[in-house]
């Protein structure tokens, strides 16, 4: 036969479309072995389920709120839901996929729960799963992630399955057939308003000859996972209102959508780096670009230039005054407090311990902490003894709980009850996060702690159903499971509304099951944060 002069335009796109390739069995992969993180290398064992239910640990998880007041707890249950581990028993290992990534998303994961999706082959994916995967997709902006599994869409999600199969025709390269499936979900019905216009934009936006489609937000009452991710993957600017009244994680989405632009990136990619989804490092790319685009004019002016200094100002004192206006603008709000914190670890790092800078010493050393460089914090230790009380009782407890190791702390009762004595905290709150941390590291002994807690009502020993089931899991070696079990625990966006038995627990828990790292850094950040 003659080259395609000789066939007709049907003939063209069939002939376009390779055959299906059949998987070989060998190929395929577990489903019920999906996970991007060696267990080992972040603390838990081989197995971090253990033999907990797996229907236990998904109604846990469901219960679980997506924002977690600490942000080393969101970076722990990340790295556990996101663990190379055998499913738990009694749930389906896809189900069990697609419980961890809904989790993550919820979280404001949206690359974590893509991960674990695409670690599961489409043809075992369940209906749970795929639903998730669609929320996955969509939480990425990345639409095209929803065309390998527009076969049972029709299924799972009936209302948007049309609009899918537009989307999936137009990124192929049929815009008749994507335009016409537009217009006739419109006429059914069954999905409309923005909904159907974001899609007609989309498809618009795959084509030669564009589409006309006006995005009215006016009349919009609320962000959907559907809308974020359609507008989200044309670039168009999402109204504030409309995040202000979402959940958290559609901002955390918004952090990594590629096609925003990055004035419209940095508000999410400091609630993403507060709430721990972003790197200290993460946000400081964020600011990079915003620098290479503030007009020379207006940049000494901004937070991007403060962040410059921070990091390469002439001296150490211009260094520190940088530090000292970041510091100081995000201090009204914790999650802006902490990501400011993460931003500027690096900064800190540079700058010599010497107790003549006490009154900077604890924002250096939460920061340091807030991006895990303890080593670099313990090197405050040295400088504590010539501090007056108030900023060393401040760095004191944050490297009594944070530091590696306690070489050159005072760790004595008295000391201990010097800190509670001038504790102005309402109950001697942070006195209690102290003594609950250093017990549960076993840097004091039970008797201590008893006798602290007893003279100043901490109540450490009080049980409840929740202790006894994390405290099982961490008797048990179930690292995964005692961690999941903590951030059921963690409700609310401020650590004033976690009690110190909680944190005594936790971070038990985990020091018990391999995981000293995390369980450190969440005591400290109780301290740093309260």
């Amino acid at each position: 036969m003659a080259e395609s002069d000789s066939l007709s335009p049907a003939d063209t796109a069939a002939a376009d479309i390779a055959e299906p390739i059949e998987v070989p069995d060998r190929a395929r992969r577990d489903p019920t072995l999906v996970g991007r993180l060696d267990p080992a290398a972040i603390g838990l064992e081989r197995n971090p389920w253990g033999g907990a239910s797996g229907r236990f640990l998904e109604r846990a998880m469901r219960h679980t709120e997506g924002a977690l007041p600490s942000r080393w707890l969101h970076i722990a249950l990340r790295n556990a839901l996101l663990a190379r581990a055998e499913s738990p028993y009694g749930i389906d290992g896809a189900d069990w996929t697609a419980e961890r990534a809904w989790l993550l998303l919820r979280m404001g994961e949206a690359d974590a729960a893509r991960m674990l999706v695409a670690g599961v082959d489409v043809a075992d994916f369940t209906p749970k799963l795929q639903q998730v995967a669609v929320q996955s997709a969509l939480a990425s902006a990345d639409p095209a992630g929803l065309c390998p599994i527009r076969d049972g869409l029709s299924k799972v999600e009936p209302r948007i399955a049309p609009l899918v199969d537009a989307i999936c025709s137009s990124l192929a390269g049929n815009p008749e057939s994507a335009a016409a499936d537009i217009d006739d979900a419109r006429r059914r019905g069954r999905i409309g308003g923005i909904d159907v216009s974001l899609a007609d934009k989309l498809v618009g936006a795959g084509q030669d000859t564009k589409r006309a489609v006006t995005i009215e937000w006016d009349p919009v009452p609320g962000l959907t996972a559907w809308r974020f991710g359609l507008a989200s993957a044309t670039g168009l600017a999402i109204p504030e209102r409309l995040f202000a009244d979402a959940a958290p994680q559609f901002r955390a989405w918004a952090a990594r959508a590629p096609m925003l632009a990055v004035d419209q990136r940095l508000p999410a990619a400091r609630l993403a780096a507060g709430l721990g989804v972003f790197s200290g490092q993460s946000l400081v790319d964020v600011y990079s670009a915003q620098y290479d685009r503030t007009d020379p004019d207006e940049l000494t002016k901004s937070d991007a230039w403060q962040l410059r200094l921070a990091f390469v100002g002439k001296d150490q004192p211009t260094r520190l005054a940088a530090m000292r206006k970041l510091w100081l603008k995000a201090d009204k709000d914790p999650i802006e407090r902490e990501a400011t914190r993460a931003m500027l670890a690096i900064a800190a790092s540079q700058v010599r311990p010497d107790a003549a800078l006490a009154e900077d010493a604890p924002n250096l050393i939460a920061s340091l902490l807030a991006a895990g460089m303890d080593q670099a914090a313990a090197r405050w230790v040295r400088a504590l003894a010539d501090m007056d009380d108030r900023p060393q009782d401040v760095c004191w407890a944050m490297l009594a709980l944070g530091a590696p190791s306690t070489r050159g702390l005072d760790l004595s009762y008295k000391r201990i009850d010097q800190f509670i004595g001038r504790d102005t905290s309402e109950g001697h709150r942070r006195g209690a996060l102290l003594v609950a941390g250093l017990v549960a590291l076993d840097r004091i002994d039970g008797p201590t702690a008893g006798k602290l807690s007893g003279r100043y009502g901490f109540g450490l020993d009080r049980r409840n159903e929740w202790t006894n089931l994390i405290d099982g899991a961490a008797k048990r070696g179930q690292g995964g499971t005692a961690t999941v079990l903590a951030g059921l625990a963690f409700h609310g966006d401020r650590w004033s509304n976690i009690p110190a038995l909680f944190l005594f627990h936790i971070a038990a828990a985990m020091h018990a099951t391999g995981q000293d790292f995390n369980a450190r850094m969440i005591a400290a950040e109780a301290l740093s944060r309260s």
